[in-house]
């Protein structure tokens, strides 16, 4: 099955970084994406926010140069996540990052 997304766009929210009880470094920010997109022939104006996170010693690399207002393409897989309060939410969790 499937699994890939790429979304460019802006980093909203400063990125956090945090270590699992196993020692996994993370990086977690917020993407915000506005674009034009035609859909049944007509422009439509489209806009989200995502969260991403960037997992494992070898990706942090990726996140060193990140702060809000940069300019990135984030690819990687999704995955619906709960949090503490219990609302799920698609997490974006990037393999890919390149500043543009």
């Amino acid at each position: 099955m499937t699994n890939r997304l790429e979304l460019s766009g802006v980093i909203a929210k400063d990125p956090k970084r945090s270590k699992s009880l196993a020692g996994i470094p993370h990086c977690h920010f917020v993407l915000e994406h506005r674009s034009y997109q035609r859909e049944a022939d007509l422009p439509r104006q489209v806009y989200c926010y995502i969260n991403v996170v960037v997992s494992g010693q070898g990706q942090q690399i990726l996140t060193q140069d990140l702060a809000v207002g940069s300019h990135i393409k984030v690819g990687g897989f999704v995955s619906y996540q709960t949090g503490r309060n219990g609302i799920g939410k698609l997490v974006l969790h990037a393999d890919h990052i390149e500043k543009i």
